[in-house]
């Protein structure tokens, strides 16, 4: 089944913490919002690589020992085994698309917000 949508607008109307879009094989497309102040909390994948795109509000990204400022048309490279974290530091959601390769989630998963992701993580 081809998953063909404008991910831009997709990523701008979301509202929960995580939306696991679509799984394949290899790869996985992922939805994110985090809220004014919050951040998606330091983590590291061993084995997988992530890419984040940015649509639309202000935020921090820590990759390893480097941080970066970050806003809409910005996009990360998460290797795998890198520490990292973003975080919002504007007044409006932070909102992006993720890929992850190979997935890291649960197909269907669905984190309404962090504390929701936290609990399933745990």
């Amino acid at each position: 089944m081809i998953f063909d949508q404008d991910i831009i607008e997709y990523a701008k109307q979301n509202t929960d913490f995580r939306r696991v879009l679509k799984t394949g094989k290899n790869s996985q497309l992922v939805l994110m919002a985090i809220p004014p102040g919050g951040e998606i909390g330091g983590e590291m994948h061993d084995d997988t690589d992530q890419i984040l795109v940015f649509v639309s509000g202000e935020g921090e990204a820590v990759v390893g020992e480097e941080t970066k400022d970050i806003g809409p048309n910005h996009l990360t490279f998460v290797p795998a085994g890198s520490f990292h974290n973003f975080k919002n530091t504007g007044t409006e959601p932070l909102r992006l698309f993720t890929i992850y390769a190979p997935p890291e989630h649960a197909d269907g998963t669905v984190h309404h917000t962090k504390e929701d992701a936290d609990r399933a993580h745990h």
